[in-house]
């Protein structure tokens, strides 16, 4: 697939603000600081669409936008931010929770993983959470570039074999690099599969 236009839609406080049409969406998640913004403008050869930012957590809403005016790319905000308080923590907890379990047109989370770190306790549960709740999802690994791609790859397939404790059938998984592009058409390519059987 080949993205010809991307263009910003909406930021929305709570899924009821979201766009109302049919148009398919698939929503890329990750904790603070994962590289999410790069990613998504890598997959969109857009430097500046999605907002990178030197400081993490600055997502707080959940932000449309129009990929060849034919379906969504969701950018929801990150998970497990420290430096946020409780009560801006909980609310941004249930919004997430809201947008991905009530919204219909929902086909797909990527849920986003830093390949360099050992398995962390908050993404596993979420994706525990996802799999418990019936959500479709894949994993992407970002910042493959910092390792080099032996160790990348080890490092995911160490993770993917951490699942196997709980998941009979491992969701699928990427490998990018918003650096160097890596991953991009394997990503675009599984997304247009996905377009193609809807």
């Amino acid at each position: 697939m080949e993205i010809k236009k991307s263009a910003f839609v909406v930021s929305a406080p709570t899924v009821s603000k979201c766009p109302n049409d049919d148009k398919i969406e698939y929503a890329f998640i990750g904790r603070s600081n994962v590289g999410k913004s790069s990613l998504i403008n890598m997959l969109c050869n857009h430097k500046g669409l999605a907002k990178t930012s030197a400081t993490p957590g600055k997502t707080l809403l959940i932000n449309h936008f129009i990929i060849n005016d034919e379906w969504y790319l969701v950018d929801l905000p990150g998970y497990g931010y420290a430096k946020r308080s409780k009560t801006v923590q909980q609310k941004l907890e249930q919004m997430i929770s809201g947008y991905i379990l009530q919204r219909k047109q929902l086909v797909n989370v990527f849920v986003l993983i830093d390949v360099r770190h050992d398995p962390q306790k908050i993404d596993r549960e979420f994706i525990d959470w996802l799999g418990e709740s019936g959500v479709p999802f894949a994993i992407i690994f970002t910042k493959a570039d910092k390792l080099g791609p032996g160790k990348a790859k080890m490092n995911a397939q160490q993770w993917m074999n951490a699942l196997k404790d709980r998941w009979e059938t491992l969701p699928p998984y990427f490998i990018t690099s918003s650096e160097k592009k890596l991953g991009r058409d394997a990503v675009l390519d599984y997304i247009d599969t996905i377009n193609h059987t809807l």
